[in-house]
């Protein structure tokens, strides 16, 4: 396998252990799995419209995320589900375009609650490999919507 193709690979990983982390029935998640994808100054960063149509940021810490969507997990089923991506990488740091349906159901006839962006920012950390640097996320709405990857 040629070094691009594990670092792929390594990267594909890390980015299906996110993915599946916060997905479950309701209920706990298991927050130590962060480290398994996330470099531990890792910021997580939720885009919101307000309701002037102003663009707004959350700024998180992988504690500050746990903590804020412990209670949603909680009370809910989510399911979060690529359905495409792109990557780009340079030396020790790769971006990924990623797809995703947010759903409360696994059931393929079921409408997605919403779907959107994450852009990934990873970098090839010495001992742990690939691991997520920054993620910010958008969801598609009226005048934003998702093309091809």
């Amino acid at each position: 396998m040629s070094d691009t193709a594990h670092d792929l690979a390594r990267i594909d990983a890390v980015i299906a252990e996110m993915y599946a982390m916060i997905s479950g029935p309701a209920g706990p998640r298991d927050w130590s799995r962060q480290a398994n994808c996330f470099h531990p100054e890792a910021r997580q960063i939720r885009t919101t419209i307000d309701a002037e149509g102003r663009p707004q940021l959350t700024i998180m810490t992988l504690a500050d995320y746990a903590a804020g969507a412990t209670p949603f997990f909680a009370a809910n089923a989510f399911y979060e589900v690529e359905t495409g991506r792109r990557v780009e990488l340079f030396g020790t740091i790769a971006h990924a375009w990623s797809a995703f349906e947010a759903r409360n159901t696994l059931d393929p006839g079921a409408a997605p609650e919403r779907r959107g962006i994450n852009s990934i920012q990873l970098t090839k950390d010495a001992d742990k490999g690939w691991r997520i640097i920054a993620m910010i996320w958008d969801n598609e709405r009226a005048g934003v919507e998702i093309g091809p990857l």
